[in-house]
């Protein structure tokens, strides 16, 4: 009786789905872009075991890109109103400085 061996699998690639930072971005910063990357790093694990490792690399690019521009875009309101806010206080200061003799 001859046992046959196991069949030998190629170990598959790991490779970044990103997800916990689509989430991140969608709950922190911008909500259609965060969307749109959580849509690309839900794509990868499953392109990743049907064997699609090109498709699955791309995805994860995606991801990663759609959750970097809304990181990114949030700095320019928080950016905004911390202009604001000096600008304001700025004036503030002028207005209570002018009432002095």
């Amino acid at each position: 009786m001859s046992t046959l061996p196991p069949p030998v699998t190629s170990p598959q690639e790991f490779v970044p789905n990103h997800l916990v930072w689509a989430i991140l971005s969608t709950l922190f910063c911008c909500l259609p872009l965060g969307i749109v990357s959580i849509v690309y790093a839900a794509q990868v694990d499953g392109k990743r075991a049907s064997g699609d490792i090109a498709g699955a690399r791309d995805a994860s690019a995606k991801a990663k890109f759609w959750a970097l521009l809304s990181a990114a875009l949030m700095l320019i309101p928080a950016f905004l109103y911390l202009v604001f806010l000096l600008v304001l206080g700025a004036v503030g200061m002028v207005g209570g400085l002018s009432g002095v003799n």
